[in-house]
């Protein structure tokens, strides 16, 4: 099996810190060990123009016999001659993605300690991967590549060059080139989605592939149109194991809700509440309710739960009465963004020391969120599927027991108040319900007996006599007598 990545270089960016990135010396030829046969890393080229890193792929077939996974597709051989004839040592498969993570698992993982803002730097990239077998044909390959910002050549292969009129074969010649990723990006590309076209596994597919392919697909798997047949392939069409990815790809589409566009929303909303000067935008008036709630409560370490871009935390730290705020959200892609909003990377060590952002799932308990003076759920709860909400319950008010909570949603009876918005239509389309007042005071009532809080509610925006504000809070304060049973379990 071979693959090639090349890149060119600029002023001040030569192209050799391909080396930099790889944690390969351009000026070596070196060998790994695999667990199905050698990997050679070589540079055909290497100047400050253009760079090429190669990767040959030594398959052991015996050992693949021996193994019991060489036996071709879906692992039953057409005949036992399968085992031992076949296209594992030609063509790109699972082999090579398992070779490309070993031989290259700091630069999959964007780490780079010699060149870390090169790391982080979009390149000029070119890889081309001469045999790649492609079960859905060319279209496939490039429904699969040009999603990602690949321009996609997918040649098809002949079974016989002499022969033209016996057609082609399942195989294409395959060349990717982009200006806009890194290589990271690119790398994880192509773990993916090199098993996904050959449409086999060549060992055992187990639970952790799950956790790999979610690793791997972070930022870009959960909106890709052909996120099912990319996720059903790579898990070997296990029926489990693909619902339970599907499920947690679910969860980051709806953390990854477009923040601009709710602002937007919101803005409209608050705009035709008066004519004459424009209003406070809604999102604004929201976030002052949440802070001044906080305030209220006396917290000095607040946990901002479904931060999203991070208006909320950029917010909170202009105010010093809070010295800790942890920014919570499942995608990778929003707290990239937070973290470009707030500077963090040229943010003073004082300054820098109050903030964090981190990674973590709602629906899962976490315990790095407990202990906590205050939690912030705003305009989150909507975006989750009603059977999700218990555990997103549990997960903050049974588990995290933050002190105080601060929970916004949208009232859904303001709807009528603005005119774009077609009847019955919510707000924003991934938004899976919008609530009544009375729903939502009786949901929060439920959640504060259960856990033992109190709880109480305010108005967000204009407070329309007929149909209450664009946005309610609720704010929940612990009970006494739980917060001396914590302290109680606490010292013990």
């Amino acid at each position: 099996m071979f693959l090639t990545i090349s890149t060119t270089g600029s002023a001040g960016n030569p192209a050799t810190d391909l080396g930099f990135l790889l944690h390969k010396h351009p000026g070596k030829a070196q060998r790994f060990s695999t667990s199905h046969g050698t990997a050679h890393v070589f540079y055909p080229e290497a100047d400050e123009r253009r760079c090429t890193v190669a990767l040959l792929l030594e398959i052991d077939t015996l050992a693949l016999v021996r193994r019991g996974k060489g036996k071709g597709r879906g692992g039953a051989p057409d005949a036992a001659l399968a085992q031992y004839v076949n296209d594992r040592p030609y063509a790109a498969s699972s082999l090579l993605a398992v070779a490309l993570s070993g031989v290259f698992s700091s630069a999959l993982r964007g780490v780079c300690t010699a060149r870390p803002e090169r790391a982080a730097t979009a390149l000029p990239l070119r890889i081309e991967v001469p045999a790649l077998p492609a079960r859905g044909g060319p279209e496939l390959v490039r429904g699969l590549f040009e999603p990602l910002g690949w321009r996609v050549t997918a040649d098809p292969v002949p079974l016989d060059a002499e022969f033209p009129q016996w057609g082609d074969s399942r195989y294409v010649h395959l060349v990717l080139e982009a200006e806009t990723l890194t290589l990271a990006e690119a790398l994880r590309h192509l773990y993916v989605l090199l098993p996904v076209l050959d449409d086999a596994k060549h060992y055992w597919v187990s639970a952790d592939e799950v956790d790999k392919l979610l690793r791997a697909g972070e930022g870009w798997l959960a909106g890709h149109p052909e996120q099912k047949l990319i996720t059903s392939r790579y898990l070997s069409r296990r029926w489990s194991l693909t619902r339970q990815a599907m499920e947690r790809l679910e969860l980051v589409r709806l953390a990854e809700a477009d923040d601009s566009e709710v602002e937007e929303i919101d803005n409209a909303v608050g705009a035709e509440t008066e004519e004459e000067e424009r209003p406070t935008p809604l999102a604004v008036l929201r976030r002052e309710a949440i802070l001044a709630a906080l305030r209220d409560s006396g917290a000095a370490r607040v946990l901002d739960l479904g931060c999203g871009q991070g208006q909320l935390v950029q917010e909170l730290l202009k105010d010093v009465r809070f010295t800790e705020i942890v920014g919570v959200d499942v995608s990778v892609r929003a707290l990239t963004i937070a973290s470009r909003r707030l500077k963090l990377d040229r943010m003073g060590e004082r300054q820098a020391s109050r903030v964090r952002l981190v990674q973590g799932s709602l629906a899962y308990t976490d315990n790095r969120l407990k202990g906590y003076d205050a939690a912030v759920l705003s305009e989150v709860i909507e975006h989750l599927d009603l059977p999700r909400l218990p555990a997103l319950e549990y997960a903050v008010f049974g588990h995290a027991r933050p002190r105080t909570v601060v929970v916004t949603t949208p009232n859904v009876e303001y709807n009528v108040r603005w005119e774009t918005l077609p009847a019955g239509h919510v707000r924003h389309g991934d938004h899976r319900f919008e609530w009544t007042r009375e729903e939502f005071r009786t949901w929060a009532r439920t959640v504060a007996e259960r856990h033992g809080y109190s709880v109480e509610f305010a108005p967000v925006g204009p407070d329309d006599p007929e149909v209450g504000p664009p946005t309610q809070m609720a704010t929940f304060a612990m009970n006494t007598a739980a917060t001396e049973t914590g302290k109680e379990v606490k010292a013990a």
